[in-house]
């Protein structure tokens, strides 16, 4: 099936899959040639795609995507595939995220701002742990 993966800025992948598996809002999916067609947004998460046997992972940070019988196109806010996930920067990230949310209540206006940011770093640190 083809598969379009694609941010605001760039196209992250187009071309033939055996499989997906993707974050959804309502909880994980995965879909596999002839799936029933459906549309639902996605989660912050790891998006798995599967060619000539291989598994790809990707992070990505929510969006929407399209499923039908043979084609597949998700459109993500913002995604890292695992090799160009710089682990270091994403580990200083969630450090920062942590620090900052002992220092806030729950009622203060940053806070779901920096847990966020956190569900984001975790989210990169574990893709970018796949390349190990």
């Amino acid at each position: 099936m083809h598969f379009e993966l694609v941010s605001p800025t760039r196209v992250i992948f187009e071309g033939e899959v055996e499989e997906i598996n993707a974050p959804g809002i309502e909880g994980d999916f995965g879909v596999l040639p002839g799936h029933t067609p459906f549309l639902t947004f996605l989660n912050i998460g790891e998006l798995i795609y599967k060619v000539n046997g291989q598994e790809r992972y990707v992070a990505v940070d929510g969006g929407v995507v399209e499923v039908l019988p043979s084609r597949i196109i998700a459109v993500v806010d913002d995604a890292s595939p695992s090799a160009e996930i710089n682990l270091k920067e994403a580990e200083e990230l969630r450090n920062n995220s942590e620090q900052k949310l002992k220092e806030l209540s729950s009622d203060d206006k940053e806070y779901l701002v920096e847990k966020a940011k956190l569900t984001k770093a975790l989210n990169l640190i574990k893709v970018a742990n796949r390349n190990k």
